[in-house]
């Protein structure tokens, strides 16, 4: 597996966008009905009689794609990697859309864990996620407090 982040799986064209929704709402119904574990996977206008096998697959799975679907239907990008998938800094600096040196910094000053590789610095991406999780939930927790200080301040807001 190649030890990139690809953040920019989208869906850019109609058809593909209708194929999205359709093979969502196919697996989502087969999961709310039937608790179906296999699917058929068929050639375009190819009938099949052959007995050929089914693919058989985890209700778990079959949720996963059925979201991951769902959020390419809706023109999101989507990306999957192993949570024990480490990155490079440059890696993770994109990802949290900061500049390298300021990640090399947080690094640095131990707010998100690294390992050395020789000389490279490398870090477990669900240590980043984790980071940007936190970074997000301070920020809500701000933006509610300004909130409520608006409202006892009756500021209009």
């Amino acid at each position: 597996m190649p030890n990139n982040l690809d953040l920019d799986m989208v869906l850019d064209n109609k058809e593909d966008v209708e194929l999205a929704k359709a093979a969502q709402r196919c697996i989502v119904s087969a999961l709310d009905h039937s608790k179906a574990i296999n699917i058929a996977i068929v050639e375009d206008g190819v009938e099949r009689h052959d007995g050929s096998p089914l693919l058989r697959l985890p209700p778990k799975v079959l949720r996963l794609i059925a979201d991951l679907l769902g959020s390419l239907a809706q023109g999101k990008a989507v990306a999957i990697m192993p949570k024990e998938l480490d990155v490079t800094t440059q890696e993770a600096a994109m990802f949290l859309n900061v500049s390298r040196p300021f990640l090399v910094r947080l690094l640095e000053d131990g707010k998100i864990r690294y390992h050395k590789v020789g000389t490279h610095r490398r870090i477990r991406f669900e240590d980043v996620v984790e980071y940007k999780e936190n970074r997000r939930k301070i920020s809500q927790d701000a933006l509610q407090q300004l909130t409520d200080q608006a409202q006892e301040l009756d500021m209009g807001y």
